[in-house]
């Protein structure tokens, strides 16, 4: 790898990735649609590439001369509208594609989700074979999907396409799931969800970077990866050592899995009917992401790739307590 350019650069993810590709002493172009995402990039040794994921001449000119592609922003919400989603997602993802072509790089890795196979059916120790649904639960997991499958086709003899799937992207600095964890136990609003008592698979963020850059490295063209940190946990166990970083405790209190997906259902039928751009107080897709076993197999990033997830569960919370 000679020169990088990454997406999503100011995001948890993208600040980590940009350190590590610092680390290893590879300059890195980073896109960044204001001029605090371009201060957030400097500051973890990127050059900003100021513009936005349909900006295609500026991220033309960002990619010259870079030969890999990290592609991690997208628009990741629960709630809004497809339009915004399927612009962001998927137009934006088709934009790096073509100026990734136009700009002769070699290698191009997208990291997706676990959610484009949320179509309300149980995901128990699914790989890479499970086939992508026609219809997804919520518009960021069905646009995410589309833009996967528009990497994935990409692939060329001179233009290797890589997607990468982690599954709960956590540790330091995360400014999204556990921000929200926080702020609902801090609330009154958290409850578990049949007592939490159900396994997941979580991914630290370094253990996501170690993928992200396999991919590059050794990932084979047009092919997909999941990633987690090893062992299924149970998601009480898991989450209530998670928030204990934080100085949070999130009590007992819990509802059925089925009540929680009513309430779903409700919650949106009610938003939508009121046209609410807020996102509702539950979303089926939140009860079917964290409220239920969730749990892939990364067997074969670690057969393909080398993968080894090298931070494990208890390094990574003992990190985050410091």
């Amino acid at each position: 790898m000679q020169r990088a350019f990454v997406t999503g650069g100011s995001g948890f993810l993208g600040r980590h990735l940009l350190r590590q590709l610092r680390d290893r002493g590879i300059p890195t172009r980073a896109l960044a649609r204001s001029e605090a995402a371009a201060e957030a990039v400097r500051k973890e040794g990127a050059e900003p590439v100021r513009g936005d994921l349909l900006d295609r001449d500026a991220i033309r000119a960002g990619m010259e001369g870079c030969d890999v592609v990290f592609h991690s922003a997208a628009h990741v919400d629960e709630w809004g509208k497809y339009e915004d989603f399927y612009r962001i997602n998927v137009e934006g993802t088709d934009t790096l594609l073509a100026a990734a072509k136009d700009a002769g790089v070699e290698c191009f890795v997208h990291v997706s989700t676990e959610a484009v196979l949320l179509d309300g059916s149980p995901l128990v120790n699914v790989d890479e074979t499970r086939p992508r649904p026609a219809r997804v639960l919520f518009f960021y997991g069905h646009t995410k999907g589309i833009a996967e499958d528009h990497v994935r086709a990409a692939n060329a003899p001179g233009f290797r396409t890589v997607a990468i799937r982690p599954r709960f992207i956590w540790g330091p600095e995360d400014t999204s799931v556990l921000a929200k964890l926080v702020e609902a136990v801090r609330s009154g609003r958290f409850k578990w969800i049949d007592q939490g008592k159900y396994q997941t698979h979580t991914c630290h963020v370094t253990n996501v970077c170690e993928g992200v850059l396999l991919a590059a490295e050794k990932g084979r063209g047009g092919a997909v990866y999941f990633l987690t940190d090893g062992a299924s946990q149970e998601a009480r166990s898991f989450i209530t050592r998670l928030l204990g970083t934080q100085g949070v405790t999130p009590g007992r209190s819990s509802v059925p899995r089925w009540l929680a997906l009513l309430a779903g259902r409700i919650s949106e039928a009610v938003w939508g009917l009121l046209r609410r751009a807020d996102p509702p107080p539950v979303s089926v897709a939140a009860v079917h992401l964290m409220g239920g076993t969730v749990t892939v197999s990364d067997a074969l990033a670690r057969r393909e790739l080398g993968y080894q997830g090298h931070v494990t569960v208890d390094q990574g919370l003992a990190q985050m307590r410091g």
